[in-house]
């Protein structure tokens, strides 16, 4: 077999791409595939306080709210701000209050002197929760049981000021509903994966939970409040650490959340959550850009290889292969730990259809005229 010296400097940048996944793979995201999943305590240690945003959602209040309010979990709280609905969502909230004597209703009034968004909605929550430990979930949102908050309850070791939990989203029909999940599922063993090994980075909103004085002592939102969205990674990415920070991924305490149904809806909150990751901590924007950098360079180098000799072709082929094997080893365990077991079998198609879908979304998101609005 004899190659030309092109062909050896495409395929070792090829093999070098290789490595680097393989980095994340095996260093990073095994960490989650072997980790042991911690059992739900039997006891509350301390009462608590839920924090739901909702505007607009008394569709998702009526159907989702009850399954909040009957939680196996002997003192707690739920506290629901009305972000100035206007469907009917007040006068619903005002009839759930006389039967759930733990409800707490927290209204914001429109105010022509400043735009407000989700983050001071959350920001009210806050302040009005009586209880020092806050845990975070959407009106769109359900726990997978009534023991999500036994499971999401203040940490034994008081060191711990932050809990990430996890939310996948509902199984509907479609392309962009397995996208959309597939997608959830990378974001999730990404996030995850890091916290475990030290650096935790994100979390997201429908599921997490952290103190109430962390809060305030950093100032809360006040780094970013005039970004859109960050109301959850932003603060994650600002204030946990390695000695601060827990995950918690028992199935009883994962929060399921309605998918978007519209390739409009994706797109947008693609875009919110694209304009919030420009905040992050520069060693998480560097680790992350790599992340997606050798992919991209990856499979450009790839095709750029079926474009060779057909010797060149076939290294560049089981390199390929050799990719899949080996994530294919790893990422079905995964995806049925974390409630997407349907998915494990179109594991090698989705990857490519995401990355390609993510690749444009990215150049999409640069432009276009940025709007402060939370939904």
């Amino acid at each position: 077999m004899i190659l030309t010296l092109p062909e050896i400097i495409l395929l070792s940048i090829l093999a070098f791409c290789l490595l680097v996944q393989l980095y994340f793979v095996l260093f990073v995201h095994l960490k989650l595939a072997n980790a042991v999943v911690e059992e739900i305590p039997f006891i509350a240690r301390k009462p608590l306080s839920v924090i739901v945003c909702a505007r607009n959602e008394i569709k998702n209040l009526r159907e989702y709210l009850p399954t909040l309010m009957t939680q196996n979990y002997p003192e707690y709280e739920v506290v629901v701000v009305n972000d100035r609905s206007w469907d009917g969502t007040e006068e619903f909230l005002e009839e759930m209050e006389k039967v759930y004597h733990n409800l707490k209703v927290v209204k914001v009034l429109d105010n022509d002197k400043f735009l407000a968004g989700k983050k001071f909605a959350v920001t009210m929550g806050i302040k009005a929760a009586k209880y020092e430990w806050l845990v975070f979930t959407d009106a769109d949102c359900t726990p997978g049981s009534d023991q999500w908050l036994m499971d999401m309850q203040q940490p034994e070791n008081e060191n711990i000021e932050i809990v990430l939990g996890y939310s996948p989203y509902l199984k509907k029909r479609g392309l962009l509903n397995a996208l959309i999940r597939f997608e959830t599922f990378f974001t999730a063993v990404n996030y995850l994966s890091f916290a475990l090994k030290g650096m935790p980075y994100m979390g997201v909103g429908r599921n997490m939970a952290y103190k109430k004085a962390l809060f305030f002592k950093n100032k809360g939102f006040a780094a970013h409040m005039h970004i859109p969205s960050g109301d959850d990674d932003l603060f994650v990415n600002a204030n946990a650490n390695r000695f601060n920070t827990a995950i918690r991924i028992h199935q009883d305490s994962h929060v399921w959340s309605e998918p978007n149904r519209t390739w409009g809806g994706y797109l947008k909150q693609k875009k919110r959550h694209f304009g919030a990751g420009k905040m992050y901590k520069s060693k998480h924007k560097f680790i992350l850009s790599l992340q997606i950098i050798f992919q991209f360079l990856f499979y450009g180098f790839f095709v750029a290889g079926m474009f060779l000799s057909r010797e060149a072709q076939y290294i560049a082929g089981g390199i390929l292969l050799l990719s899949i094997i080996i994530r294919s080893l790893i990422y079905p365990k995964l995806l049925k730990r974390l409630n997407y077991g349907d998915l494990r079998w179109w594991f090698p198609i989705l990857d490519i259809l995401l990355f390609l879908f993510l690749t444009l979304n990215g150049f999409v998101a640069m432009f276009g005229k940025k709007k402060v609005n939370w939904k």
